[in-house]
């Protein structure tokens, strides 16, 4: 439990110190209270557990209790630019808090810091209780050798190590499938590039006959119509051929409306040419995105 009232002890050697008292004179409450701040032993409690460490006597209930360690930060082995550095931790039946230098923070940020001076979660051995140095001695070799790769603190190290690792390899797997993505691209690209030159023939071709085609068409259009005005004319000289003549302008006019209907049906080829033509650029400009995506995704995840 907590003490009755607020105590401090100081000053500290900076060499050893003896605790020294008589039974329940609070010298384990003292361990205790290092521990309290340091180790994961009391990180877990229950509100009912953290009452049970208050303090309980005559006067007012007490509702909270804290314990402070000030640390000397004079070799600078806490990665804070002060030459004492405060840790606090306040309990009370609905809170759990840790105050670094008055500034609350998690329990989390609390066992970074330690662990960055050397007081490792995986290392309780900087708090030695009555029977560990038994325990230690009458423990089987390999247990032994656990308990120092634990207060060497190379057990964190070992584990980040493997979860480094395995970060690895899950970027190698997922750069894997990007270039075997970029890959296709490229060649769905080289392909694309193909038919781009095999469409630029076919517009060169398809040019050459429109113009042809529409050559042609003028050609018999000219002819048609120069019938037709000598048809035209051998009308108004023969009454007799007056009927012939009505027939071979009416062959020409089927004549023309056939040659139209055949120009109709170019326009709509060429229409349709220019439609898929568009469609084949469009999909080049979206394989072209695709693959700028990548690129970039690749080059953050490389990051």
């Amino acid at each position: 439990r907590s003490y009755r009232d607020q105590t401090i002890v100081d000053p500290f050697s900076s060499k050893h110190n003896v605790i020294v008292g008589r039974n329940g004179s609070g010298k384990s409450n003292f361990f205790y209270a290092i521990q309290f701040v340091l180790s994961d032993e009391f990180s877990h409690l229950r509100p009912e557990q953290r009452l049970a460490l208050l303090h309980e006597g005559t006067g007012p209930r007490v509702i909270s209790a804290f314990v402070e360690i000030i640390f000397d930060n004079s070799d600078n082995r806490l990665p804070i630019d002060k030459e004492e550095v405060s840790l606090r931790r306040v309990i009370g039946a609905k809170k759990d808090q840790y105050f670094l230098d008055k500034k609350m923070v998690t329990k989390n940020d609390v066992m970074n810091l330690l662990e960055s001076a050397g007081f490792s979660r995986s290392n309780p051995y900087y708090i030695v209780k009555q029977g560990k140095i038994n325990q230690m001695a009458t423990a089987p070799d390999s247990q032994r050798l656990k308990l120092l790769r634990e207060v060497a603190g190379t057990r964190v190290y070992d584990e980040r190590k493997e979860e480094s690792i395995s970060l690895m390899k899950e970027t190698e797997g997922k750069r894997e499938k990007i270039n075997e993505l970029l890959k296709y691209i490229e060649e769905r690209l080289h392909t694309l590039e193909e038919e781009k030159e095999e469409l630029a023939q076919y517009q060169k071709w398809d040019k050459m006959r429109r113009a042809l085609e529409y050559t042609i068409y003028n050609q018999e259009l000219n002819e048609t119509r120069a019938k037709l005005d000598e048809l035209s004319a051998k009308r108004e000289t023969s009454g007799e051929k007056s009927r012939q003549l009505r027939d071979a302008q009416q062959d020409a006019r089927d004549k023309m409306e056939d040659i139209e209907r055949q120009v109709r049906e170019l326009k709509t080829k060429i229409s349709a040419m220019k439609e898929e033509k568009e469609q084949l650029s469009a999909e080049r400009q979206e394989q072209i995105k695709q693959r700028t995506k990548l690129e970039l995704k690749a080059k953050d995840l490389q990051d």
